[in-house]
């Protein structure tokens, strides 16, 4: 094949930390707190000010308590599992590398007695029916890893017993997240709005608050993790106090992000650009001849972290280490070019490529890389030759 004469404006299609928002720079910090305490009057407001507009943006329910929490999206879900399981028994759900690490923190890190757990291969899901909710359940919405989301939250009672946790990472601010399902939802900045790292978000309901000041876990708690004061949830973490120092400066950037998204239609408009962008793949997928989806139910295909796999009849003659270094050649080889960059599978992913696809990715940009992804696999391809 001919080279593209054309590469994309934004080379940046990282699963994270994801690409900056179309027309970021530097300037957008300006506002930012610096030299002052996050403590300070102006600095709380600033964290309120973030917080009320992520509500704003997600739609989260009113009663609902919205915490900034160090530590990013890991340090969001340790807190809601070291300090809410244990009351009850919990079903784990993993279908990919992030849910299998929370599975590995319950099962041998906590513990506890009382644990199922349901798994599946990467690009199936487990078996969602034989779930109960009546029991805790910890969940991802979304597979980064592996590109499965789960479809819907049908399979989630509303008149459960139990707690449901979700990490929403590379979901909230892309899908649609039922808060009257989910009791606590976290995500971490630098996924769908192209944020800074280090910072995590963690949202309860009030079943969750409930859970916090009437339980108190048999193990010890570092302060880092702890959410009540005396039996009572400590409100001022959900109001702008945050546990321990944050960067004003990824504060700021975040708010830019928060403003962005409400400037091109709140929720509504980062889901259908999103979902506009896994359109695009969509079709260069159902073309192509060699690459698919590893998603294998076409309901559960992410609309953010798109994993793909080769599926060329001509691997089959490869042995199974040339095999899997066909996909890390092919991102390689476009990372050189500078037309792609970090789009090789996770390190424990199925050998292939991953692709963002969220909201702050431009679908010009994904349709002009649909030419160099073929341009580079025929450049593997004819290397074996």
């Amino acid at each position: 094949m001919t080279k593209p004469l054309v590469a994309p404006r934004r080379p940046e299609f990282s699963s994270g930390p994801c690409a900056k928002r179309p027309g970021w720079n530097t300037d957008a910090l300006n506002g930012a707190l610096l030299g002052r305490s996050h403590r300070s009057k102006p600095g709380k407001a600033k964290l309120k000010y973030a917080i009320e507009k992520t509500r704003e943006i997600l739609g989260v329910p009113e009663g609902y308590r919205i915490g900034i929490v160090p530590g990013s999206d890991t340090g969001a879900v340790e807190m809601a599992l070291w300090s809410m399981l244990g009351a009850r028994g919990v079903d784990m759900l993993a279908w990919e590398s992030f849910g299998a690490g929370w599975v590995t923190d319950v099962a041998k890190q906590l513990k506890l007695d009382d644990v199922n757990i349901y798994t599946a291969e990467y690009g199936e899901l487990p078996d969602l029916a034989a779930v109960d909710t009546d029991r805790d359940v910890v969940f991802t919405w979304n597979g980064t890893t592996s590109g499965v989301k789960v479809p819907n939250a049908d399979w989630i009672k509303e008149d459960r017993e139990g707690l449901t946790i979700c990490d929403a990472t590379s979901a909230a601010f892309a899908m649609d997240l039922p808060f009257e399902k989910l009791d606590v939802v976290t995500y971490s900045w630098q996924k769908v709005l192209g944020g800074e790292a280090a910072h995590g978000v963690l949202i309860l309901s009030p079943r969750a608050v409930e859970r916090l000041e009437n339980y108190t876990p048999s193990w010890p708690l570092p302060k880092i993790f702890r959410l009540t004061k005396g039996g009572k949830l400590i409100e001022g973490i959900f109001e702008g106090a945050t546990i321990n120092t944050p960067s004003m400066l990824c504060v700021e950037d975040y708010i830019d992000a928060l403003e962005w998204a409400d400037s091109i239609g709140g929720l509504k408009g980062l889901i259908a650009k999103s979902e506009a962008n896994l359109k695009v793949l969509s079709d260069w997928v159902e073309a192509s001849e060699w690459a698919a989806f590893l998603a294998a139910d076409p309901a559960t295909i992410s609309n953010t972290s798109v994993c793909l796999k080769v599926v060329d009849p001509w691997l089959a003659g490869l042995d199974a280490d040339a095999q899997a270094a066909v996909p890390k050649k092919l991102a390689s080889l476009l990372d050189a070019e500078g037309v792609a960059f970090d789009i090789g599978a996770y390190r424990d992913a199925p050998p292939g490529l991953r692709i963002w696809a969220g909201a702050t990715v431009e679908a010009e940009d994904l349709q002009t890389l649909t030419a160099w992804l073929d341009w580079a696999y025929s450049e593997v391809k004819a290397s074996h030759a």
